[in-house]
């Protein structure tokens, strides 16, 4: 038997996607990451966008925001 007992938690969803995009940003492909999380591709690739969305602000002014229309 164990001398220290186990504990066991629950990631929040947001704590699951922080992590998702760090692995990302470390270099472990998306399909990867998708997999790993029970997730789409297309789910992680909006995660990684989301903190650019938020820098450009509401829907008006993302239009005109450089960061939202480059590619």
């Amino acid at each position: 038997m164990l001398d220290t007992p186990l504990m066991l938690w629950e990631l929040s969803v947001t704590e699951q996607r922080y992590r998702a995009v760090l692995e990302v940003l470390a270099g472990v492909p998306v399909t990867e990451v998708a997999g790993r999380y029970g997730v789409s591709r297309q789910s992680v690739y909006a995660w990684l966008a989301l903190p650019i969305l938020r820098m450009c602000g509401s829907a008006a002014e993302r239009r005109g925001c450089a960061l939202a229309t480059s590619a």
